[in-house]
């Protein structure tokens, strides 16, 4: 079960014994190994020698806690992490994303639904990004072009942008992209952010790029795939 040098590896961190297992019983059964750990501190050694495909992370863990392991995993590595939480608040869950988490599941939850997120995340981490091939940013003229076609954005809709094409899949909230665009301390809300988004996907679908490329994540945020 435990082959640290499996490309199919799944790192379950997870203190709650029943759980635990049925997680890596689901895992092994679509075709994964699993390494099992149920304390924070002994995870976050773990990673410092070996590595895996993702990681399935409890926010709830003894001695160093799922946000601040998600934390320290993402200085040093991509290694995708899909946090497991009973904890349902929204402020828990934009810090969550906000640390690096590419997903979040809150219990309890089904088992098959843990699998085809774990599945939707490969997909999308290991499948090619033709839309970034096609798609480019030029800073200082404050222009977006994809293929031959370009068109010229605003400061704010530009680093709105900016800010979610250099974290493809990412789930990014409204308080970091305002945080990101706004640097003078001005008032905004998360209205002000939606309107730059509404406007920035019009001026992307009038060269060709399909209305999908931003998505708003109910609750959270958005994100550029």
């Amino acid at each position: 079960m435990q082959n640290t040098t499996s490309k199919n590896l799944i790192l379950i961190v997870e203190d709650e014994v029943k759980i635990a297992r049925v997680l890596c019983d689901y895992c092994e059964d679509a075709g994964f190994t699993t390494k099992l750990i149920h304390d924070g501190e002994e995870a976050l050694h773990w990673l410092e020698e070996n590595t895996a495909q993702l990681m399935l992370l409890d926010l709830m863990l003894p001695n160093v806690d799922g946000l601040t392991l998600c934390k320290e995993a993402r200085k040093n590595s991509d290694l995708p992490i899909i946090m497991l939480t009973a904890r349902v608040e929204e402020i828990d869950r934009l810090l969550g994303l906000e640390l690096g988490a590419d997903d979040y599941i809150c219990k309890p939850f089904s088992p098959r639904e843990v699998i085809a997120r774990v599945k939707s995340v490969l997909r999308r981490i290991e499948k090619p990004n033709r839309l970034n091939s096609a798609l480019s940013l030029k800073e200082s003229a404050l222009q977006v072009k994809v293929n031959q076609q370009s068109i010229e954005l605003t400061l704010v809709e530009f680093k709105l942008l900016q800010a979610l094409y250099e974290s493809p899949g990412r789930i990014l909230s409204r308080d970091s992209l305002m945080t990101r665009i706004y640097n003078d301390n001005r008032i905004v809300t998360d209205r002000t952010i939606d309107s730059h988004i509404k406007k920035i996907r019009k001026k992307l679908v009038s060269i060709g790029l399909e209305d999908a490329a931003i998505h708003s994540v109910y609750g959270a945020g958005y994100k550029f795939e």
